[in-house]
């Protein structure tokens, strides 16, 4: 079963991938912003999840979907398509190539913390370099395993993160980012967290640290991470979800929880 969810999720983010990079050849502009002037939506951010949906639902009748431009449907089956049609819109608008292409299929009621992922693909879209996990079987980068790094000590460890487009918590998170830096060896900040996820499985990052998530941006790479060999957290011991994520390898993350904690990264951002 999950080889064939697996082959489903691949040959559609592929065609989603072949379609954002066909797009970014061209001017990107913006449709509208959200929840902000600087949240915003393409018209291929549209484009691209409308293909996602109408590409699985010609492959995988019956299963929902949950997509972050405001595509859902409902499901016969027990499984849902959770999607990020582009993972990192800031970044595709200035052609920064650091955006992706985010699809995961869970199984249960497609919330975080009731679910259970079953197979996770990742594609960056600008290079085309692709991330695929299924649950229990490893994770892998084009076809070559995956495994998190084992860092010295937190002192040691890079962190990757990401902020608010409030003004006012991107203020408060700053604040926070300036009392943990101290405690590792830098960070980074890279737009998309689909990627920052399979950067850690990679071991091109040692943490992973963001909060305002929403289920579409971390779905897929929380598996990819997690099959990888990190420790994938939310807020004391919960699911991760919009409240908390964090990951890192099992033997640093107690560590950099309580230092992110005592830097007051748990405000209250409701």
């Amino acid at each position: 079963m999950y080889a064939q969810l697996l082959e489903t999720a691949l040959v559609v983010a592929r065609e989603a991938a072949a379609l954002s990079a066909e797009r970014r050849r061209g001017t990107v502009t913006v449709a509208e912003s959200k929840t902000s002037s600087v949240d915003i939506v393409t018209a291929v951010d549209r484009e691209v999840e409308a293909l996602v949906r109408t590409r699985l639902a010609e492959l995988q009748p019956g299963d929902g979907f949950l997509g972050e431009e405001g595509g859902r449907a409902d499901r016969s089956t027990s499984l849902t398509w959770v999607v990020d049609p582009i993972d990192g819109t800031v970044n595709y608008l200035y052609d920064i190539p650091q955006y992706a292409i985010s699809i995961a299929v869970v199984e249960g009621d497609p919330t975080p913390g009731d679910w259970t992922e079953l197979v996770g693909v990742v594609i960056n879209a600008a290079s085309g370099r692709e991330f695929t996990a299924v649950l229990g079987g490893g994770a892998f980068s084009d076809g070559v395993p995956l495994t998190v790094n084992r860092p010295e000590s937190l002192g040691q460890s890079l962190l990757s993160t990401g902020f608010s487009y409030s003004r006012q918590i991107r203020t408060q998170q700053a604040q926070v980012m300036a009392v943990v830096m101290p405690h590792v060896r830098d960070i980074r900040r890279m737009g998309a967290a689909s990627l920052d996820l399979t950067a850690l499985a990679a071991g091109q990052l040692d943490i992973y640290f963001e909060r305002m998530l929403q289920p579409w941006d971390h779905a897929a790479g929380v598996l990819i991470a997690r099959e990888a060999g990190a420790e994938v957290r939310g807020w004391k011991g919960a699911a991760p979800d919009i409240d908390w994520l964090l990951a890192a390898h099992p033997e640093v993350i107690d560590e950099i929880e309580t230092v992110l904690v005592d830097a007051g990264a748990h405000f209250d951002f409701r």
